[in-house]
């Protein structure tokens, strides 16, 4: 699917491109089974993905967008081809090894939130830090600020349970940003979210990747957030279809 680009907006001017992308996919291949059983999901998938940008992924289901991106985040190794991560190689790495790089320089959104049941959206949200050694009184106060900046600053104590699908989603986002990764990944971020607080999301989303230097992926079916992308990758059937840069942005596809 081709998303049309008149209804798209440009408030402010994209950050200039970088020398290097922060992730570089060359020729991915990815597979499911053996022999006659064997599903191709990925068919030598090329992507670049520069700081400052927020790239959108689209497509119709089962066209490889989930594959793709959990090979980017370093959580499913390819069956061919390589995938640098801020200049690292992350498919030749040992598995601890990538389990400690991932942590520490990617954010995920998943798209069913995998938030812990027993603990607290401010608890949640505060892991990624606690992991990473900071005190809990420091990854508390980080944790809380970036409830508040997504609208969830009531809520901090309350157990996913407690919450609503919206607010849940609101919650993984703030886990997934916590630690100011340099890549950030979310499949679905807006799903869950009505049109005001779905706006509310991107925006963030985006003063991220333009302020702070991060590298955006979205994966997603709303039209409605389509306007806050740099450029639109388009899937389907294991490839790449398309690139299309939004006007405004420098970044080179």
């Amino acid at each position: 699917m081709v998303f049309a680009l008149a209804a798209y907006r440009r408030e402010e001017p994209a950050m200039p491109p970088p020398s290097s992308p922060a992730v570089r996919c060359q020729r991915i291949v990815k597979y499911y089974g053996t022999g006659d059983t064997r599903v191709v999901a990925l068919r030598g998938i090329d992507l670049d993905v520069y700081k400052g940008e927020l790239l959108m992924l689209v497509g119709p289901s089962g066209c490889g967008k989930t594959s793709l991106i959990s090979v980017i985040a370093a959580l499913l190794e390819s069956d061919e081809g390589d995938c640098h991560l801020l200049g690292e190689n992350i498919q030749r790495m040992e598995l601890e090894a990538r389990t400690v790089f991932r942590g520490r320089h990617v954010g995920f959104v998943f798209q069913a939130f995998n938030l812990l049941p027993t603990l607290s959206a401010l608890d949640n949200v505060a892991v990624p830090l606690l992991i990473h050694g900071l005190p809990r009184s420091l990854a508390e106060t980080k944790a809380g600020a970036l409830l508040e900046r997504v609208g969830l600053a009531g809520h901090a104590h309350l157990l996913p349970s407690q919450l609503s699908g919206g607010q849940q989603q609101r919650v993984a986002i703030a886990r997934a940003l916590v630690h100011e990764p340099d890549l950030v990944i979310c499949d679905e971020p807006t799903s869950s979210l009505d049109h005001a607080t779905g706006h509310s999301i991107m925006q963030l989303l985006r003063e991220l990747a333009r302020t702070q230097g991060r590298a955006l992926i979205v994966v997603t079916h709303d039209p409605r957030i389509l306007e806050f992308a740099d450029r639109i990758a388009h899937m389907d059937d294991g490839r790449i279809v398309d690139v299309t840069r939004v006007p405004g942005t420098s970044h080179e596809i």
